[in-house]
């Protein structure tokens, strides 16, 4: 009777102790992780409504993006975001995007790691008559800069 006590016990502890995920998710249940996520979906419904001010918001100061290609000359900056995304956004209609986050890597040095799915429909008028659609895992980089987590690469 005793050893089965025990073991109950020891089963109930060892549950105490699993780390709680946000519902519906594998990403830890922490503060970072849901301010993150916060982040990921402001970044989502800005992108929709084509609001390059809310993207300038998100991003850090020293967020640097290299847009796919070596060639410096396509690379976003937080300096240059205010002229490159309107530019992006007045080509483009409609769009619609769904981000899953798969994963968050918070590191204790104030950084973390995003990993999600990305699926993108716009349409392109005067110069394409289908929609264009774009899906790939992508990752995303943000820093805890004064207390907010600021996006630092990976649009």
């Amino acid at each position: 009777m005793n050893v089965r006590l025990l073991l109950a016990s020891a089963v109930l502890l060892l549950a105490a102790c699993t780390p709680r995920n946000i519902p519906g998710t594998q990403i830890p249940d922490t503060e970072d992780s849901r301010a993150i996520l916060k982040v990921m979906e402001h970044y989502r419904t800005a992108l929709e409504a084509r609001d390059a001010k809310t993207i300038q918001q998100l991003v850090s100061k020293s967020f640097r993006d290299n847009a796919g290609t070596e060639d410096p000359e396509d690379d976003l900056t937080y300096d240059n975001l205010p002229q490159a995304l309107p530019a992006l956004f007045a080509r483009m209609e409609s769009p619609r995007v769904d981000l899953d986050v798969r994963r968050v890597d918070v590191r204790k040095n104030g950084v973390a790691t995003v990993t999600y799915y990305w699926n993108a429909v716009w349409r392109v008028p005067g110069l394409l008559d289908r929609p264009q659609r774009e899906s790939e895992l992508e990752q995303m980089v943000l820093q805890k800069e004064d207390g907010q987590w600021r996006i630092v690469t990976g649009f």
